[in-house]
């Protein structure tokens, strides 16, 4: 849950045409006329209940299946670009897919059946696949993330997608399966800008006259923030300087209040590269409101995503609403993808998450009372609201949260999408008694980067002082080479340190480097050597990238004589790999 008071001060000072528009339908869950967070009753005097909406794990009849799932690299290509690729996924689900079995054939003629054959191709308008393929290619059985290029030049540059489907068989023909996907090749914009998802390693990518018109990657750091509503072009340009500490720290921002659709300070970070988020929340239920709104604004070049809902699962929010917006979107602005903010631990994610392109959490952990709330409840899995779902209270409701959301999409099937994670900076409410540390900021923000996120943006600016500090240093580190490469490079690999549970470690490897991320989640310090044992061969230390503790090698380990108390590290090291 959002401070309230903050929250108020920001409809208040939003245009009477981005107002929040009420909600036409009912609340989502039980009980929708009663007080409710994330489905549960929160104020005393109402009895407890079950608010429903978890997501489980499909049930199992001991069979196995054959998933095959199809997606593109990118989630866009434009027309200056020859190439494009397919990747394919064709595990073994205990869940999802078609029967499988290992052997192809019959009679004398059967054999394992470990490989399947397949075409890629365009879906006509009839719905049937036409003649030529763009790929045809091989895939072994529980093999993922097998890429395939094809030539662009058999597409036209147009703004609807194209429908595709994969037609594989067994060698022997008698085991067939399928998956569809969408091709997005888009007319180039070198007027504006334009941002790829990559469906492989969850990051972003990023181009606009800025970068040359090329695609670079993108790691998103900053905050929701406000602005005082200034229509002075030098003011908005000192804006963008402070908040960015001219250029060094801070890469992006969601303009919240004071953004009007037309302020100049949209030129401002147009100008000095200062990537935006456009905040659609007051508008994104009311659909003429929210075209309106993006055709203003989808021409400026710092323009990277849209965001619709804020924490529609905490709201309850009719479920259509979110997609709506996000197919709205989609249709006059296909070069940027749409991000929703998810509140809640486990209600209803498959379809809250539906509406989005770009998954982000709020976790809010820092200060709460986790067991019983200002309202005079207590805080359980039916019932209260104690400013942070099912939390515990520490820093590691961050790494929980998003292994939630990971394994929930696992179970529901789908392509995962990139994790923003939105740190807390603030206190208050009767809800959170203090502010994050420093330490705990870092400590939070390196564990969602454990788990795979990709973009970071806290609630809200201006923050304090100390805070904006920290977290301006750390964008300087993580948005730029060589940190940003192992973070955008693909999903990070997790290292269990045996006996120190309060240790979470992960790395990433690139070519003859890795870089190894350690976070001591305790609050006291580990007073003797810690060691830390690594899946690879190692060569020296590169460097400390982040954290400034003296960590070295001993054979083959990574090792510091003393782990302070919430303490956060990045560590790249030279590695020894086969040629």
């Amino acid at each position: 849950m959002k401070p309230l008071t903050l929250l108020h001060g920001i409809l208040a000072a939003l245009s009477l045409r981005t107002a929040v528009v009420a909600q036409d339908e009912p609340d989502t869950g039980e009980h929708p006329d009663w007080p409710r967070w994330c489905g549960k009753v929160y104020e005393s005097g109402y009895p407890s209940f079950e608010p429903g909406g978890h997501t489980v794990a499909p049930p199992t009849n001991g069979s196995t299946f054959l998933h095959l799932q199809l997606k593109p690299r990118y989630s866009l290509y434009l027309s200056n670009e020859k190439t494009a690729s397919f990747v394919v996924n064709a595990a073994l689900s205990p869940w999802f897919g078609e029967l499988y079995a290992n052997s192809t054939g019959y009679g004398m003629g059967k054999a394992p059946f470990t490989e399947l054959a397949f075409e890629i191709g365009l879906v006509d308008e009839g719905g049937s696949e036409k003649e030529a393929p763009l790929v045809q290619g091989k895939i072994a059985v529980n093999e993922t993330g097998a890429e395939y290029a094809f030539d662009l030049a058999r597409l036209k540059p147009r703004v609807a997608p194209y429908e595709v489907v994969l037609s594989a068989t067994s060698a022997r023909g008698d085991q067939k399966y399928t998956a569809t996907s969408e091709v997005l090749y888009l007319p180039d914009n070198p007027e504006g800008s334009a941002t790829k998802i990559d469906n492989v390693k969850g990051g972003l990518l990023f181009k606009n006259a800025l970068t040359g018109q090329e695609f670079v990657p993108l790691l998103p750091y900053g905050y929701y923030g406000l602005y005082n509503g200034s229509n002075d072009t030098a003011v908005a340009d000192d804006f963008v300087r402070g908040y960015t500490s001219d250029g060094k720290g801070l890469n992006a921002i969601i303009s919240l209040a004071g953004f009007a659709d037309t302020n100049p300070v949209y030129e401002s970070m147009d100008k000095q590269g200062l990537n935006f988020m456009f905040d659609l929340r007051g508008s994104y239920k009311n659909l003429t409101d929210t075209g309106i709104r993006v055709n203003t604004i989808k021409h400026h070049t710092s323009l990277f995503a849209y965001w619709t809902a804020d924490e529609p699962d905490g709201w309850q929010v009719p479920f259509d609403k979110t997609p709506a917006a996000q197919a709205l979107i989609h249709q006059l602005d296909p070069y940027h993808p749409v991000a929703i903010t998810l509140n809640c631990q486990d209600y209803y994610f498959g379809a809250y998450s539906s509406g989005g392109d770009i998954l982000m959490e709020d976790v809010y952990p820092i200060g709460i009372n986790s067991s019983f709330s200002k309202w005079g409840t207590v805080c359980n899995a039916t019932l209260g609201d104690c400013g942070c779902d099912n939390c515990r209270g520490g820093v590691h409701d961050v790494s929980s949260r998003l292994d939630d959301l990971s394994r929930y999409e696992q179970w529901l099937g789908r392509w995962p999408l990139p994790k923003f994670h939105n740190p807390q900076v603030f206190h208050g409410e009767d809800y959170w008694a203090r502010d994050p540390t420093p330490d705990e900021a870092r400590a939070m923000n390196a564990l969602a980067f454990n788990r795979g996120a990709t973009g970071i943006f806290g609630w809200t600016w201006p923050s304090t002082a100390e805070l904006f500090d920290v977290h301006s240093q750390m964008a300087g580190v993580v948005t730029r080479e060589p940190v940003s490469g192992f973070l955008l490079g693909g999903q990070p690999e997790r290292l269990v340190v045996e006996g120190l549970e309060v240790l979470d470690a992960a790395y990433w490897v690139q070519g003859k480097k890795a870089m190894v991320s350690v976070v001591n989640g305790a609050y006291e310090d580990i007073a003797e050597p810690v060691s830390i044992g690594l899946p690879f061969s190692v060569v020296s230390v590169d460097s400390v990238a982040f954290g400034g503790l003296p960590w070295t090698l001993e054979d083959g380990q990574l090792v510091v004589d003393t782990l302070p108390g919430m303490s956060t590290s990045f560590i790249i090291l030279d590695i020894d790999t086969p040629e």
